[in-house]
């Protein structure tokens, strides 16, 4: 009770504020003569790399400089002063890392020159968290990657991050957490939604960081993906038509339009998705697979004066996707034979069943500059989405019926100093939830059973207060401590304080940095509930239900950045002992899910990125790499159960050690553009050991991609991209979740236009 009056108080306090936390950051400087004087009222040019966004500052007596409200991203800063020479940096700016650059001018001759100093690549220097920051040229340039409901963005850049049964896996867990500006988009639902929360094609950049952040990112340690969306600033009344083609009779198409005036811009786009070839399939052939959806998304930002900015993100999304069945009645998961111990795995031959999936964001954001050094900003939110498997009335053994809506509402409020010495955040994260939950099935079996319908209404509350200090010292050393107390309440309620440190040394003139940090994390656990017949039912399956409780993380991580002439290489290792690890389980034979609790889980590993800069103007490449051990065990502590793990540590089924990522474009004559992509996997855990694959694992695999752009002028642009070229086929996974087991996608080919066109 005393938790919860502290953050009541605290949330009074605060009721103001919003969070610089991620949508924004700053840059600070300092400007020098030869002789090392301060220089004062130079002005400080910055502007985006990808938009035609800019602001302005002069230097004070001390020759310094801040640009807060700045946008996570890529920037050029220049640099004007009377009497010297213009000065040029590039600048990165990401999550938890506040750039300071340092300009030494030099004296101007009558032979004007510009000095462009810094890496074409800048690595943050003062942060614990290792982060990747994808691009909207990366998205548009990696093979398949700007695909409404692909994950390339993440998968082809992000070590540790993979794509199995249907699910996007990172660091070894489920759960992420979505941000847009910096602003979580809540959902405590687990294996229940595929695809991105955003459509590639509306993002400007993309933040993925994998744990080690301050108490302002949340509770989700496995990764955190920071939206920043189109806004218009990077058009002039121009619109955009996107159309595509290619085999299993797929089309990705979409329509945007964004403008800007000096106060006020403003982007909005429509697409819609089709394909014989949805989710993966139980066996090779592509059977009973076909997906469709549409969607939009928009985004206005006001100026109102330079003190006040006002924001309005919305997206909506609609998407459906066919289950797809094994065909063949005497295979592993269809017969009952000597390879699965005479009872079949996943009996999918009579079943023809399909998903609904439904998605409604709406962020509002005030953003107040008081000065250069303090920042507010207030962000309420909506967020509704929806997840309802349907099944055919005669499929066998039992036809089921999963609905789910879940409606949040709620806010974030934070506040923002960057002091001398200190950058400090403080705020509050709160948000209301209610669930409408209908579970049904219907016996075809001759059992004897009766059908069931059971519908559930539960409702729950999240509230955390985060506080987080990056204190400098020295000008390289850079210590980091704070805290996120949470309060939830839904099924069982819990409070939990989750402290994190961090430590960031940076090498002078080598400019390497070395990184340590130590947190917990609390992920509040999904809302859902077995009462009535659905409880019948799964005792009748010899399954109990434990009612579910947050998982709690512990992480440890140590890492460095090396950056040489433009190549950057960032290494870390890693280990998250968790308790309540969240998974997910079916109900015997039949399509309803729901999310458990596994008592204990380590998941440990080593990870390294390896990013280039423009090889002699013309190509990068890019390598991400990781050794990953994903472990769990003890009893099933919460959800619908039957079953207990081996005593000790075991591989999950997601488990896989190795994962290879190695990409690149490269620019040839009659501006064209080659893109490629080489992923390797060495195998997830093999649930049926020498049947029909010997080992632990299942098999290792290699897979192409491959993009060739041109442009004609500036208004049209044309791409042939082929996913998995060889058309290398293996079994990925032989656990169950849609459909059964899990091979990986066959040879896509498809054509892509664009035309630009103002308006």
């Amino acid at each position: 009770m005393r938790l919860i009056r502290i953050i009541l108080l605290m949330q009074l306090l605060l009721l103001a504020a919003a969070s610089r936390a991620s949508s924004t950051g700053s840059i600070r400087g300092i400007v020098h003569d030869p002789q090392h004087r301060p220089v004062e009222n130079a002005m400080v040019m910055l502007r985006s790399k990808t938009s035609e966004w800019a602001a302005t500052a002069n230097t004070d007596a001390s020759g310094q400089f801040t640009l807060g409200g700045v946008s996570l991203g890529e920037y050029t800063v220049t640099v004007v002063a009377p009497g010297f020479n213009q000065a040029v940096q590039n600048a990165r700016v990401i999550s938890g890392s506040q750039p300071v650059l340092h300009f030494a001018l030099s004296v101007a001759t009558n032979r004007e020159a510009v000095n462009v100093s810094g890496a074409p690549e800048a690595a943050p220097t003062d942060s614990a968290t290792p982060t990747m920051l994808v691009s909207r040229l990366d998205v548009e340039r990696t093979p398949g990657a700007d695909r409404s409901n692909s994950l390339a963005m993440i998968t082809d850049y992000v070590p540790g991050a993979y794509f199995t049964h249907d699910q996007l896996h990172i660091r070894g867990g489920h759960q992420t957490s979505w941000l847009i500006d910096g602003v979580p988009i809540p959902n405590t639902n687990i294996a229940s939604n595929l695809g991105p929360q955003i459509d590639p094609k509306d993002i400007d950049y993309l933040e993925v960081d994998r744990g080690s952040y301050g108490a302002e990112f949340g509770d989700r340690t496995y990764g955190v993906f920071n939206v920043v969306p189109r806004t218009g600033f990077e058009r002039y009344r121009q619109a955009e038509l996107v159309l595509s083609a290619g085999n299993f009779y797929q089309s990705n198409d979409a329509l945007s339009f964004g403008s800007h005036t000096e106060n006020f811009a403003y982007y909005a786009s429509v697409n819609a998705n089709r394909s014989n070839l949805g989710i993966q399939t139980p066996v090779p052939q592509v059977v009973h697979d076909a997906e469709n959806g549409y969607g939009g998304f928009g985004s206005l930002i006001f100026n109102v004066d330079p003190s006040n900015q006002l924001r309005f993100v919305t997206s909506l999304r609609k998407d459906y996707y066919q289950i797809p069945y094994d065909p063949f009645p005497n295979d592993i998961e269809n017969a009952p034979i000597a390879a699965n111990g005479f009872q079949a795995q996943y009996p999918s031959l009579s079943l023809r069943d399909g998903d609904h999936e439904s998605d409604a964001a709406l962020n509002f954001s005030w953003v107040h500059t008081f000065n250069s050094k303090l920042l507010l900003t207030v962000s309420p939110f909506f967020h509704r989405n929806t997840a309802d498997y349907a099944s055919s009335p005669n499929d066998f053994p039992v036809s089921t019926t999963q609905n789910r809506t879940s409606t949040y509402g709620g806010g974030q409020v934070s506040f923002a100093a960057n002091l001398p010495k200190n950058d400090l955040q403080a705020g509050l994260y709160s948000f209301y939830q209610q669930d409408n939950e209908l579970f049904g099935a219907n016996f075809n079996d001759g059992s004897g059973n009766l059908p069931f319908s059971d519908k559930e209404n539960p409702s729950g509350s999240l509230t955390a207060f985060f506080v987080d200090d990056k204190f400098k010292p020295l000008s390289w050393l850079t210590l980091t401590a704070g805290m996120r107390p949470t309060h939830f309440s839904g099924g069982v309620s819990e409070n939990v304080i989750s402290p994190r440190f961090g430590i960031a040394l940076n090498v002078p003139h080598l400019n390497w940095t070395f990184r340590a940090f130590y947190g917990h994390y609390y992920q509040a656990p999904p809302l859902i509930t077995a009462s009535g017949p659905l409880l019948q039912f799964a005792n009748a399956n010899n399954l109990g239900f434990i009612k579910l409780n947050g998982e709690r993380d512990e992480e440890h991580q140590f890492g460095a950045t090396i950056p040489f002439r433009g190549w950057i290489l960032d290494v870390d290792n890693f280990r998250t002992n968790v308790s309540n690890f969240f998974d997910h389980n079916n109900i015997g034979e039949s399509n309803l899910f729901f999310p458990i609790t596994i008592a204990h889980a380590v998941i440990r590993g080593w990870e390294l990125t390896l990013r280039s800069p423009r090889i002699a103007h013309r190509g990068q490449i890019h390598l991400a790499y990781s050794n990953q051990i994903a472990e769990a065990g003890g009893a099933i502590s919460g959800g619908l159960t039957d079953f207990s793990l081996p005593v000790g540590l075991s591989p999950l089924d997601h488990d896989q050690r190795n994962t290879l990522n190695f990409g690149g474009d490269v620019a040839i004559p009659w501006r064209t553009h080659i893109s490629t992509n080489v992923y390797y996997g060495s195998g997830f855990t093999n649930a049926f050991p020498g049947q029909p694959f010997p080992g632990a694992s299942l098999p290792q695999h290699t897979t192409f991609d491959v993009s060739v752009a041109k442009d004609f002028g500036e208004s049209f642009s044309a791409s042939l991209n082929a996913m998995n070229v060889a058309n290398r086929r293996v079994e990925l996974d032989n656990s169950v979740t849609f459909g059964g087991f899990h091979w990986n996608a066959p040879r896509e080919i498809y054509l892509e236009l664009r035309y630009r066109f103002h308006y």
